[in-house]
This record gives C-alpha cells, structure tokens and sequence, in this order.
C-alpha cells in the first residue's frame, strides 16, 4: 500500500543517526548537555551525541584571547590621563564547566576589575611616576585578575599597559619643558665648547708670543754679534769703537732709507729726513761718545781720590794723677 514507507523510515533513520555525529575544532571545546543537565565536554575531532537527546549547548574557545581596554583616571598631581590596557587571557583546560557556566559575560566582568585596580593605583602616583612605573601598573592588574578570574575557569597570560595618553594641554607643556631642558643641556655644550676653543686659541697665542720672543731674541743676538765682530775688524783698522758704533749707526739709517724707498705706497715718515741728517747724527753720536768718556774718566779719577789712604792719628798720652 506504502511501497516509498521503508525509504522514507530508512532515510529518517540515517538523518537521526547522522544528527548524533559533530566534528569539534582543534584549540575548541563542546560541551553537551542530557535533558537540560550538563553531559560531558567534548574534546577536537569526530563525536558522537545521542540524539533527540543530547544537545550541544556551547563552543569554548580554548586559544589566548585578548581584551583591550581604556582608562581614565586622574594622577596624584590632578592630571587626567588614559590608560591602555591590553589583557591576554585563556579559558583553563581543567575549568571549562566554570568558565561556561559561572560567567554570563567574562569580558565585562574582566574590563570591571581592569578599571577597579587602575582607578586605584594611578592616584597615588604623579604623571612620571605613571610613565616610569607602568610596569607595576600591569603586574597589579595581572595579580588582581588572577585571583579573582581562576575562580571561574579563566587563566591571565600577561597584562600589559601599552598606552598612557595625558590630555593635550599637558602634553603641550611637557614637550615645552623637554624642549626647554634640551635647550639649556644645548647652551651648556656650547658653552663649554666655547671655553675649550678659548683656552685652545689662549694657548696657541702664547706659544706663537713665545716663539715669536724666542725668534726676537735670537735674531738680537744675531744683530749684537754681529755688531761686535764689525766694530773689532774697524777696531784693527784703526777706529775706535765709538767712531765704530756712530758709523754702524748712520749705516743702519741708510739701510732704513733704502727699505723705505722699495715700498712706494708706505706712509711712513723718517724724522729727521734732512739730506745733512747722517752726518748731523754722527757728528753728534761722536761728541757724545767723547763726553761720555771724559766724564766716566773724571768719576773713575774722582773714586780714586776718595778711596785713597786715610791719614794716621796720633794717639791721646792720658797722663795720670801723681
């Protein structure tokens, strides 16, 4: 009467029997519950549930799940800032039935603790403590949600505070005052390179002023021994040396004379610049030298008299009382 009535109960049949097969992901749990009760948790690959009535009632992602969460609280200095707050989190192998069960949303109940420990932290730091302490920041939240998140199944690999955002006023001023302190630290190098060039050109001019004197010196005592072997060799021809120096000296004058003739555009005037001053000047330098011998004759004449013998006294014949 039914000749399809044994496919059609024969296909039921497979569909019945192929509901009860499910594939579970690899890092993925299934749990399944029997008329409304908890079954069992099913483990990655090929799984078997009874059907009609046992029923998949959730998937548990078992990879590190991160939570981002932002912050704004103020510092102990009245500043407000946000903080960044990245939680990287897992679902505990051992406690799927609890992290399945006992939270309705893990995420809030994670972003609440998030804002509970930060709003309690920052407020005793003051805004470089909250840059150089951020680390601290972190490890309080990561230990705070441990101990509250184990509790429900749930594991936190790491916690970290990955922004810290002042408001934009502050961070005006700050990068004012950096720039200040760079400035100053700027002008501090420069003047310090200053001096060193300062002492280094002081230095350089002192020895050029003593190398120079050096020079001066011993082009003088050039000029003075060759001074002395020109007034001997006149002295063998019979000059004196005062006829000797006066006639180096108007030598001198004309070697001067010439020197200033190879420049034609000098300003330089020779005083006196008579066409009788060599003979004028020698004639003078002689009568002066002869005056000068004179008078050191008279004083060496006058210092011999002085220095002569003193005369004998004759001494007092005391006579006594008789």
């Amino acid at each position: 009467m039914y000749p399809l009535l044994p496919f059609i109960l024969f296909f039921l049949a497979l569909l019945i029997l192929f509901s009860g097969i499910f594939i579970v992901r690899q890092q993925t749990a299934v749990l399944v519950e029997r008329f409304g009760k908890f079954q069992s948790v099913k483990q990655p690959g090929l799984q078997f549930k009874i059907p009609m009535v046992d029923r998949v009632v959730g998937r548990i992602n078992l990879k590190i799940q991160q939570l981002d969460v932002i912050v704004e609280t103020k510092t102990k200095d009245n500043v407000f800032v946000k903080l960044k707050v990245s939680v990287q989190f897992k679902v505990l192998a051992d406690a799927i039935f609890d992290a399945f069960y006992k939270l309705e949303n893990p995420h809030e109940q994670i972003t609440a603790y998030i804002f509970d420990n930060v709003r309690a932290e920052v407020p005793k730091m003051k805004l470089d403590e909250v840059f150089e302490r951020k680390d601290d920041i972190a490890l309080a939240i990561r230990r705070e949600l441990e101990e509250a998140m184990n509790e429900y199944g749930f594991g936190i690999v790491k916690a970290l505070v990955t922004d810290i955002d002042p408001d934009n006023a502050v961070k005006n001023a700050m990068n004012r005052i950096n720039a200040a302190e760079r400035q100053k630290l700027a002008a501090e190098y420069e003047g310090e390179a200053e001096r060193i060039r300062i002492v280094a050109r002081a230095k350089a001019e002192a020895e050029s002023k003593r190398l120079q004197g050096q020079g001066i010196a011993d082009q003088r005592r050039e000029i003075a021994k060759g001074l002395e072997e020109s007034v001997d060799i006149l002295n063998n021809v019979g000059i004196n040396s005062q006829e000797a120096s006066a006639l180096i000296v108007v030598t001198q004058h004309y070697d001067t004379l010439q020197s200033l003739g190879d420049h034609a555009n000098s300003n330089l005037i020779l005083m006196p610049n008579a066409p009788t001053a060599a003979s004028e000047m020698l004639n003078s330098m002689v009568t002066s030298f002869t005056a000068s011998q004179l008078i050191g004759e008279d004083m060496k004449r006058a210092k011999a008299l002085k220095s002569g013998p003193e005369p004998m006294k004759v001494p007092e014949v005391i006579k006594h009382k008789e």
